[in-house]
């Protein structure tokens, strides 16, 4: 009994030893080992601005444009003029839908004209006294200035009302009457204004992505969509070059023509220009023959056809960061020559060009042959730089959504000369792409937000929230600047708002397919963790089952 008794006690404490060593090991498992593999495991996502990015999302736009209008001696009566300076705020909405909604602010200011302004407005020509003008004026982004003369001033021309300048004011004849000639005069000018800055077209434009289709123009798909760069490629296409000896200048007429364009654009996005000769490259449709005119036609139902084959010889664009704008010059071969353009009425075409919606555009260049008997075996062609690049220039200026809005006849528009923009539709221009870059911005957060809360296992570094809370912030300042009327800072906040999305967005490390799915997770783990858990786990059901059991068993007495 004795023996027994002390084999007994020996097992007893191997027993409790060992329970206690299943108990330490699944105690380690479970407050050391299972935290710790949790977090090092755990996908890192730094927080985003969710808040900041649905608030940015309803786009409430307020476009305050600075308006100050100047009255030369004799345009107002006394009592009237006593008035001056005054002030007035005049707000309009732009009805697009719901989200997003658009108002338009102009603050007015009227004053009296000061002795230098009064001297430019007495000069011989209109010309001249907007040039004056200019040297008088700040010049700011998206503000503009409207000088009202006497009805009977011959600084305009007899039957002109309004005059339009290169820069950022206008002249305009006052009216005389009995009634409140402030008043009348103030609501001319708002049509003045609303000529020369934004309007419902361009910024329905500028949000077509989010206006309904019936809402939206002709003309709306065709300027291309804002972006950082654009690159403008030329060509020379001629398909008969054993018939044509063909030049072209292209140097001298982009650095004539193009090039002051595109530095007044400099603002706006960086250019690239290149040019190229194709040999042998034909446009793929062949024309119709009319015998009334001996000539060769290309209708307008036939010109879509036109873009594709050509387009394969122009070398691919997939390799471009930016948008690439074609323009296209085709000497005919001479089989097909002379060969028109026709428009969908059947009438020609008087540019013998034609330009295809955020694309580019082609003209087509005819070349006077001499008579068989005379003509060369290889005819040299000089092509005439000045009428082709005024073609093209005018296609840039509709691919830049740059097009005149249709104003009265007493409204007299000058021209914009050799830099083919005026700084009013620059400024039109900046008012357009600075609302369509806050509404990418929008679209791009959106999307991203909604990626990452839908995979949760991409892991969000540092450096993409940070881009991410920098392109809120900057959406956010380049409205607010909108609000204010300051255009110039409220465009750069807005690219810096466009490149900083577009960075996080297409960051690498955003890359679905970078990162296993659960299941595969639990495939890699489960091999690892089983041969370990499952000692424990019958340790601990042992320890379980033998626990009930001893409560069980009746206590014994002596």
């Amino acid at each position: 009994m004795a023996a027994d008794a002390a084999g007994a006690e020996p097992a007893a404490g191997e027993k409790e030893r060992g329970k206690r060593a299943a108990l330490s090991f699944a105690a380690v498992a479970l407050v050391l080992g299972l935290p710790l593999w949790w977090k090092t495991t755990e996908t890192y996502r730094a927080s985003l601005p969710y808040a900041g990015i649905s608030a940015l999302g309803s786009l409430r736009f307020q476009l305050t444009v600075p308006v100050s209008v100047v009255f030369a001696k004799g345009t107002l009566p006394g009592a009237q003029q006593r008035r001056l300076p005054l002030a007035d705020t005049r707000e309009e909405e732009i009805l697009l839908n719901r989200k997003p909604s658009v108002t338009s602010c102009y603050e007015m200011t009227y004053r009296s004209a000061t002795a230098t302004e009064q001297a430019a407005l007495t000069m011989a020509t209109v010309q001249e006294a907007d040039a004056a003008l200019l040297l008088l004026q700040e010049d700011l982004l998206g503000s503009l200035t409207v000088y009202v003369i006497p009805e009977t001033s011959p600084l305009l021309p007899q039957g002109i009302g309004v005059y339009i300048g290169k820069h950022r004011s206008a002249v305009m004849r006052g009216t005389q009457g009995p009634g409140d000639v402030l008043a009348a005069i103030s609501a001319r000018v708002q049509q003045i204004v609303q000529a020369m800055s934004f309007t419902t077209d361009s910024i329905t434009t500028a949000l077509s992505d989010r206006v309904p289709m019936d809402q939206l123009g002709t003309d709306t798909r065709r300027p291309f969509k804002s972006s950082l760069g654009y690159e403008i490629t030329f060509s020379l296409l001629n398909p008969d070059p054993k018939s044509h000896d063909v030049h072209w200048d292209i140097e001298a007429a982009v650095n004539s023509y193009v090039q002051p364009f595109l530095d007044k654009l400099g603002s706006v996005a960086n250019f690239s220009v290149d040019s190229q000769i194709l040999y042998y490259a034909v446009l793929g449709v062949s024309p119709r023959f009319d015998k009334a005119s001996s000539s060769f036609i290309l209708s307008a139902l036939s010109l879509p056809h036109v873009i594709n084959p050509v387009e394969a010889r122009l070398g691919s664009s997939a390799t471009s960061l930016y948008p690439v704008l074609n323009f296209l010059l085709y000497v005919p071969e001479r089989v097909h020559s002379p060969l028109y353009i026709q428009d969908k009425d059947g009438a020609a075409v008087g540019t013998n060009a034609f330009h295809s919606p955020r694309w580019g555009g082609i003209m087509v260049y005819n070349i006077d042959h001499p008579a068989p008997d005379k003509a060369p075996l290889l005819l040299r062609v000089d092509v005439d730089m000045v009428r082709v690049m005024e073609v093209f220039l005018a296609q840039l200026r509709l691919l830049f959504g740059i097009s005149q809005v249709p104003l009265p006849e007493e409204f007299l528009l000058e021209s914009p000369g050799n830099n083919g923009l005026t700084d009013w539709e620059l400024d039109r221009l900046l008012w357009t792409r600075t609302v369509e870059n806050i509404a990418t911005v929008s679209t791009t957060l959106t999307s991203l937000a909604q990626l990452l809360d839908k995979i949760g296992n991409i892991v969000i570094k540092d450096d993409v929230a940070s881009e991410v809370y920098h392109a809120v912030a900057s959406a956010q300042t380049a409205m607010l600047e909108l609000a204010s009327g300051h255009l110039g800072s409220a465009f750069q906040a807005s690219k810096e708002a466009v490149t900083s999305s577009e960075r996080a967005f297409f960051d690498p490390s955003l890359l679905h397919l970078l990162y296993f799915p659960d299941d595969q997770k639990f495939a890699i783990y489960i091999p690892l963790f089983l041969p370990m858990a499952v000692p424990i786990l019958l340790s601990l059901v042992k320890i379980l089952r033998e626990a009930k059991q001893s409560k069980k068993e009746p206590m014994k007495t002596d």
